[in-house]
């Protein structure tokens, strides 16, 4: 159970106190390449592409995805993986066909939600905590100002020209995942049940064997 739910580190805990997060010290150059970012994802056409996942025990797993903001993603995993990842309709449904298990819970709960949201913020009701510019990578680290225990973002972007390489996530159990795409088709008509979730035993009443 604990593999099901830990794909994509989607899974949160109940949330009781929470410190405020610490926000990073940003220059107005940071500042200002905040904005960039923003306007860069609020802005990328549907993709669609090959990703990598790597787990904190180093686990990985490959497939195919399709991004198409605001609030659709989809992960099809390569066998023997029996995970299928659909984002749409505000919400994240994980399906594991070995385990014969689905479950789901509120886009805006988990940390991809961040990424995946009508606009993409980076001050206000989003903390930036880290901001780090490694030769010709940006990694901006994020959490929900008001939530920050369900988890962090850190997306990774070539730059200065800015295009997302993958980001990494950080559950609200510590628990790690990276996504590294790789690829990348720009633009492109999608059709919308891509991003709809339809349970196996939708037609036999919702009853499992």
């Amino acid at each position: 159970m604990r593999k099901f739910l830990c794909v994509l580190a989607i899974a949160t805990a109940p949330c009781l106190a929470w410190a405020q997060p610490h926000a990073a010290v940003l220059s107005d150059a940071d500042q200002a390449d905040l904005k960039r970012v923003e306007a860069y994802i609020d802005g990328l056409p549907p993709l669609k592409g090959r990703f990598q996942q790597v787990s904190d025990t180093g686990a990985t797993a490959t497939g195919t995805v399709w991004l198409v903001r605001p609030g659709k993603m989809r992960f099809e995993y390569d066998p023997p993986s029996p995970l299928l990842l659909v984002a749409g309709h505000g919400l994240v449904v994980v399906r594991d066909n070995q385990q014969d298990q689905t479950s789901n819970l509120p886009l805006s709960e988990t940390p991809l939600g961040l990424l995946l949201r009508d606009h993409v913020s980076l001050s206000g009701d989003v903390t930036v905590t880290d901001f780090r510019r490694d030769g010709g990578q940006w990694r901006i680290t994020v959490v929900k100002t008001d939530s920050p225990g369900i988890g962090t973002l850190t997306l990774v972007l070539n730059a200065p020209a800015l295009a997302l390489t993958g980001w990494s996530v950080v559950d609200a159990e510590g628990r790690q995942t990276r996504v590294s795409l790789s690829d990348v088709t720009m633009g492109g008509d999608y059709p919308g049940k891509l991003f709809t979730f339809i349970d196996p035993h939708f037609f036999d009443g919702g009853n499992t064997p």
